[in-house]
């Protein structure tokens, strides 16, 4: 892997402090550090860009961590006592896909954050973040090749969330959004959403941190995190305003490893993939962790955050939703 940025101090990661990061193996790509001026300050990002990647009308996914995590977790270039996930640099290298990811900005608890639409979370950053998400946009596809009928944005728990928030606020700019382990808020700061999105969901039923059934976020480490409804709730938003009907289409998927306890099934409403879809990747057993075929927990973490699926892997099953999908697409 070519890496041209300036090192990463320790990070807080998750609901842990990451330990010193060991440089992950060499990849296909190059990984650039770059910044932009906002009123709050200066706000960080990464850029992936995969050797034989276009040199225009590039695919974007711009990847937001979750609170207390970092730009540099998203892409593998940083772990948690030897938990490390490289699905989406190796998905990017294989599909040759540009991935940005931005860091948030320092909240009150101390922790790199997003400011989503939780109105009862006081420890929610305060920062222009949509604002910060558009401009990136912006600089994306003026200077970095990126198409503007391909943008995807993906995040993980209060990524999550402000993936909900940039798919209210920027619809018609973006293609298609995924959230992992998220939920909308129960007490929104925010407008209800008016415009269809392609929204790509997963959530384990036995996550500890963003409960599946709704309710308060958050646990003996991450507090004052606010509340959301349900996750099926959640997708049903989506769905609506796509103007879908209840039933959707469902599949089980394989169970590939008898010692793991967790299965998957997807449910998805719209036929065409390239139109307006919304997906449901339900983990049964699953905690508040991606899902995926070549990583592994550690015990003692999968004691926090739950139970890791490994019959999926959630970077593709994400792009597999994005890759077809264009903005301003309607159901």
């Amino acid at each position: 892997m070519k890496v041209r940025m300036a090192s990463a101090a320790a990070l807080a990661a998750c609901m842990l402090a990451a330990v010193p990061a060991v440089m992950p193996a060499a990849r296909a790509s190059t990984i650039d550090e770059f910044s932009l001026t906002r009123p709050e300050g200066l706000r960080h990002y990464l850029v992936v860009q995969p050797d034989k990647l276009a040199s225009s009308n590039r695919p974007l996914v711009i990847l937001l961590h979750g609170n207390g995590s970092s730009a540099e977790m998203m892409i593998g270039m940083d772990s948690i006592a030897g938990y490390r996930s490289e699905d989406w640099i190796r998905l990017a290298e294989r599909e040759r896909v540009m991935l940005i990811a931005p860091d948030g900005s320092k909240a009150r608890n101390g922790k790199r954050a997003w400011n989503d639409c939780r109105a009862d979370a006081p420890t929610n950053t305060t920062s222009d973040d949509v604002g910060f998400i558009a401009e990136l946009i912006d600089t994306a596809v003026a200077r970095l090749g990126a198409d503007p009928d391909r943008i995807y944005v993906f995040g993980s728990s209060n990524g999550g969330a402000m993936a909900y928030r940039l798919a209210i606020e920027l619809a018609p700019r973006l293609a298609a959004i995924g959230v992992q382990s998220a939920l909308m808020p129960a007490q929104s700061r925010c407008k209800a959403p008016v415009t269809p999105v392609s929204v790509f969901v997963s959530h384990g039923t036995a996550d500890p941190v963003m409960p599946y059934g709704g309710g308060k976020v958050g646990n003996w480490v991450l507090r004052e995190r606010g509340s959301g409804i349900g996750a099926e709730e959640s997708v049903a938003v989506w769905r609506r305003l796509a103007g879908f009907p209840e039933a959707a289409q469902s599949f089980r998927i394989p169970h590939l490893q008898s010692a793991d306890p967790t299965s998957a099934v997807r449910y998805v409403w719209g036929h065409d993939p390239a139109r307006v879809q919304v997906e449901f990747l339900r983990i049964d057993g699953g905690g508040h962790v991606p899902a995926s075929r070549n990583d592994e927990l550690p015990w003692w973490l999968r004691k926090l955050v739950g139970n890791m699926n490994r019959d999926v892997d959630l970077a593709e099953e994400a792009w597999i939703f994005f890759r077809d999908k264009r903005a301003q697409i309607k159901p």
